[in-house]
């Protein structure tokens, strides 16, 4: 399968993924450990890409995306942003929002 068609699966047939550095439980940077943390006071499951593990996502994603940088959330197929804009969806309590209803 061709690294776009990994990409759009994962984002496909999760509601809400995660392509970050490294896993929830040991995230592999800063911004990953923060987005992560986030998630996971949503109190809902979460699917996440570990892109330390799978170089042809960590380099392809950015131009898929049209987004630079690490980590990635996407929430229902869409794109939400990276760590300053999850942090201030969860600050605001819009996150938590997001993600109950994509698990509905």
């Amino acid at each position: 399968m061709d690294v776009n068609d990994r990409i759009k699966d994962h984002i496909d047939t999760n509601s809400v993924v995660l392509f970050m550095k490294g896993t929830p439980q040991m995230p592999m940077c800063g911004f990953s450990s923060r987005t992560s943390e986030a998630l996971k006071q949503c109190g809902r499951e979460f699917s996440y890409v570990n892109v330390i593990l799978d170089s042809e996502i960590r380099e392809s994603l950015p131009a898929y995306s049209d987004w630079p940088t690490f980590p990635q959330l996407y929430i229902k197929g869409e794109l939400v942003g990276g760590c300053d804009i999850v942090m201030e969806l969860h600050e605001s309590g819009e996150l938590a929002t997001l993600i109950e209803q994509a698990s509905v």
